[in-house]
């Protein structure tokens, strides 16, 4: 907008300069018809050919004067040009001529030859150039009408631009040449810079669906600037796959670590069980407490290893297009293979060719605890129904069970690590498999992959989780 604006505040200063300018003209055309009235009046036709010499006193360099005279007895508007300073071809005196009959202004004269006529009109000279007619003083003598005509040569000043419009003149080409140019050369700019952020784009993306593999980001842009930009990005990625690596060492450090002494502690209770008589109450209950309190430390040792894992994995696994229903069929034959203490069946209603970008372990794990967790809630003998289906460019799995469901507060933090509605108690199952780890994997994983998961109880009971993820690329254009 500021180039538009500033064109508004030239194209002002413009058309005012050219209005002074035309008024200083048409004031010394009035001047000079005052001057030469005295002379009229007493011209006869000996003084008519030195009329050039004197109009030379009066006009300036930028002015030109033209006399027109029209005989008292002569027909109405017949006027002859009898003397211009500076000298004019005849030609052009024709064409002025013309310009004046055509404005009605020689009618006019011959009607009264009174009061001055404000004239502003450009002709273009038969010879070449423009010219611009000012006023038009008449002046009424005993032997006829004069008018003095001023007008201004375009000769005369070269960078007026008699007639043309701001938009046309030279400065105004000039600037928007520059303007256009100026705009290519920053679109210019933009368009590599934007091309070099989506090849940047493309080959993060690659590394996420890749892995380390993938290549890396430096020789990605021709632009220099980003050159640096490159490098860290690469440093960044790397620095990513190390982390990664370092999650899995620690992830099986901790866990031995930790293995060792709770075996130790096993070894160390073993004897103390043989030696507490089974009618020492209260020595078989401390003993079942240790007992107890082993397992779970096992189990959460398990889990915290997994846990890491899973986070490494979400770093450095490569992306592909992974068939959703042949992974749900994968998972529902292999639970079938294992008969479940509680007699809980898998219901399925799966839509092929459903693709999304994940890992097959990603979704494993993702379907496995969802389904673990809605087959230990089913009461025995129920049922867990597995849905998937195409939802407005989406990927749509539901899991359903026949629970007690989740109180409705609590929905929102199930996904939540650590959090458990479960009780030891009501559960036939080891209590050490329950930390409320596995929704909160679900949930990590999910949104690893650009979804959204969420719960809600269904009607009379049970509990539902819809898990949204997006299609992949190819699965999108068909």
């Amino acid at each position: 907008m500021v180039p538009f604006f500033l064109y508004l505040q030239f194209r002002a200063s413009y058309e005012s300069s050219q209005a002074l300018l035309l008024r200083s003209v048409g004031e010394q055309g009035r001047t000079v018809s005052q001057a030469l009235l005295p002379i009229l009046k007493d011209a006869g036709n000996n003084s008519l050919s030195q009329l050039d010499a004197r109009l030379a006193q009066f006009v300036g360099t930028v002015t030109t004067i033209k006399l027109l005279f029209a005989p008292a007895r002569s027909p109405a508007g017949n006027f002859y040009y009898v003397a211009a300073w500076p000298p004019v071809e005849a030609s052009d005196l024709a064409a002025e001529r013309q310009l004046l009959a055509e404005q009605g202004v020689l009618d006019r004269l011959a009607q009264s030859c009174r009061g001055e006529i404000p004239f502003s009109s450009v002709y273009q000279r038969p010879t070449g150039g423009a010219e611009i007619v000012t006023a038009v003083t008449p002046v009424l003598t005993p032997a006829g009408c004069w008018a003095v005509v001023a007008s201004l040569s375009g000769d005369a000043v070269p960078g007026l631009h008699l007639g043309e419009p701001y938009w046309a003149t030279p400065a105004v080409e000039l600037a928007a040449a520059v303007y256009l140019l100026m705009v290519a050369l920053t679109f210019s700019t933009l368009l590599s810079i934007g091309s070099g952020l989506r090849r940047f784009a493309a080959r993060a993306r690659q590394i996420r669906e890749n892995g380390p593999d993938a290549g890396v980001f430096a020789g990605r842009s021709q632009l220099p600037e980003l050159a640096d930009v490159a490098a860290e990005f690469d440093r960044m990625v790397e620095a990513l796959h190390r982390s990664a690596a370092a999650i899995r060492q620690a992830a099986e450090d901790n866990a031995h670590a930790f293995k060792v002494p709770i075996a130790v502690i096993r070894q160390a209770v073993e004897p103390l069980q043989r030696f507490v008589p089974p009618e020492n109450q209260r020595g078989q209950r401390a003993l079942q407490m240790i007992e107890n309190s082993l397992d779970r430390l096992d189990g959460l040792v398990a889990s915290a290893r997994r846990l890491d894992e899973a986070t490494a994995d979400l770093i450095t696994e490569p992306r592909v297009a992974v068939d959703l229903e042949a992974v749900l069929k994968k998972l529902v034959h292999e639970y079938a293979l294992i008969p479940s203490s509680r007699g809980v069946s898998l219901e399925t209603e799966l839509s092929p060719g459903i693709l999304v970008l994940a890992t097959e372990e990603m979704i494993e794990t993702v379907m496995e605890n969802l389904v673990e967790n809605a087959i230990s809630f089913s009461p025995p003998g129920g049922s867990v129904a597995i849905r998937l289906t195409r939802d407005r460019g989406a990927a749509h799995i539901t899991v359903s069970d026949q629970g007690p469901g989740v109180p409705a507060p609590e929905l929102g933090h199930i996904f939540d690590r650590y959090y458990s509605e479960r009780q030891a108690a009501e559960s036939s199952d080891r209590p050490q498999t329950y930390f409320g780890i596995g929704l909160s994997i679900v949930r990590r994983n999910i949104e690893a992959l650009g979804g959204d998961v969420r719960a809600e109880n269904r009607t009379p009971q049970g509990l539902a989780v819809h898990v949204r993820l997006p299609l992949a690329a190819a699965e999108r254009k068909n």
